[in-house]
């Protein structure tokens, strides 16, 4: 049953776009400059207003995850990653759940489950380009009329099919890592730097104010006369970034980096060269940044769905309980205050937790097991999982030092690891995350954790071509 439902996708793979695998190994710096077109690709359509569009105004449901989901409001990016992230996910549940039989040691079976889940994520940017339309974000679509609300369908789906085609671009072997990551680091780093830096002003009740961190800072220093007062503004002003929120994310960024060197390192021997001896290390980080991307799809979902039903039926039951929202007198942005959606938002501080413990708990515990089971089911859809890098390592010809040398030997001794490292550190990094929401890091948790995981997956890269050439600068 499996295999006849994955076949059904062998029709459409004609039909969608595809990127040839690399025939040959790129250099180094062809790979580079690959990503730099990829990523410059990415900025010029972040940066490109939607034809036809009315001015877009109001609360934004997406608001809370626009910096992971990489997308930005009002443009050819509207959609960013969520189309791919989410087929992404729910290809693993299929497949983790066993809905879907695949065979990842056979090509024809990875082919397929590659086509699938390149089709679902057309049919998800159709989708949510639809909805988008039809619920209103760009005007109501009397007022916009048909060939304007079709030609916004148009463009996003185009751009939509544009981040798949740039993603697989990479992952084929032209460039560095995914376009997935790569997107979702530069627009938190954007978004971190611009918090520190911003030239903007805003206007509140303690005057003209610049939304930069840093520039704020010295903005009060020079015109304020009593500093220990500008000092501790600078600090501690709310509803702007502020040096705290600024010293929290240089410390999870640090105690991140620092947890990516935990990892158990198992000695392995070639059977045919006796001299070698080498390990296969297993980190802690094991799934890497997948947990948060796929937990953060989750939500981010769930919140669009729940702000769209609670404008039209709030007064349902059923919607109430799935969430209930309120605008915020500060920047407009709707933010949720009762159901599961109030109970899936990270807590705003230490003085929050204490006011409402319960929240604080619930959030907790999902954030933890939610993290924990996407880590835990990734490795089986990923191919990392004990059975297949025991197929990897006994073709490689290694073996496992002081273990015999079968399949079944090295699965069982792969296995008192790898399953224990995904979960538990999916439950660091959802811990991690948890940390730096509570201690006001700038781009939230997730985005933090993300970027870092994401810089350092890049810095690793780096060094393995560098070893590969027998050091020196690939530059």
């Amino acid at each position: 049953m499996g295999f006849r439902a994955l076949n059904l996708v062998r029709p459409f793979l004609a039909f969608l776009p595809e990127v040839v695998p690399a025939e040959r190994k790129i250099p180094f710096k062809e790979r580079a400059m690959y990503t730099m077109v990829t990523l410059f690709v990415f900025l010029v359509c972040s940066q490109l207003p939607l034809y036809g569009i009315k001015a877009s105004e109001g609360a934004d449901p997406f608001y809370w995850a626009r910096v992971i989901m990489a997308s930005n409001r009002g443009t050819c990016m509207e959609l960013g990653i969520s189309p791919v992230v989410t087929s992404s996910m729910v290809m693993q549940l299929l497949v983790g759940s066993k809905i879907i039989d695949v065979d990842n040691s056979v090509k024809a079976d990875r082919d397929l489950l590659e086509g699938a889940q390149k089709l679902l994520g057309v049919l998800i940017t159709v989708g949510e380009a639809v909805a988008y339309v039809v619920s209103g974000m760009y005007g109501d679509v009397n007022e916009l009329g048909y060939v304007n609300a079709g030609l916004i369908i148009a463009q996003l789906v185009f751009a939509g099919i544009i981040v798949i085609c740039l993603d697989e671009l990479l992952q084929k072997g032209y460039g560095i890592g995914s376009g997935i990551s790569l997107f979702i680091a530069t627009n938190i780093c954007e978004s971190i730097i611009w918090k520190a830096f911003s030239p903007y002003t805003i206007s509140g009740a303690r005057g003209a104010e610049f939304e930069g961190a840093i520039i704020a800072l010295f903005h009060l220093l020079v015109t304020r006369s009593n500093k220990v007062q500008a000092l501790k503004e600078a600090f501690y002003r709310p509803n702007l970034p502020n040096i705290n929120n600024l010293l929290a994310t240089v410390i999870v960024f640090l105690v991140v980096i620092y947890f990516q060197g935990f990892k158990v390192d198992l000695p392995v021997r070639n059977k045919h060269s006796r001299g070698y001896q080498g390990t296969y290390p297993i980190k802690l980080f094991y799934t890497s940044n997948m947990p948060i991307i796929l937990y953060s799809a989750l939500v981010s979902n769930m919140y669009f769905i729940s702000q769209l039903l609670y404008k039209r039926y709030g007064g349902n039951f059923v919607v109430r309980l799935l969430g209930q929202w309120r605008e915020n007198e500060w920047n407009g942005q709707m933010f949720p205050v009762g159901g599961l959606a109030y109970y899936i938002t990270p807590p705003s501080s230490l003085s929050d937790v204490a006011a409402n413990p319960f929240h604080a708990l619930v959030y907790t515990a999902f954030m933890l097991t939610a993290c924990a089971l996407f880590s835990k089911t990734w490795i089986e859809v990923s191919g990392s999982s004990a059975s297949d890098v025991a197929k990897q390592l006994k073709e490689q010809q290694l073996f496992i030092q002081g273990h015999r040398d079968t399949t079944a030997s090295l699965k069982k001794e792969l296995n008192r690891y790898i399953p224990v490292a995904a979960a538990f550190g999916g439950m660091c990094i959802g811990a991690l995350t948890i940390a730096a929401d509570l201690m006001g890091a700038i781009g939230s948790g997730t985005g933090i954790l993300l970027a870092v995981t994401i810089i350092y997956g890049y810095y690793e890269s780096y060094e393995k071509e560098v070893q590969a050439q027998g050091g020196g600068s690939l530059f």
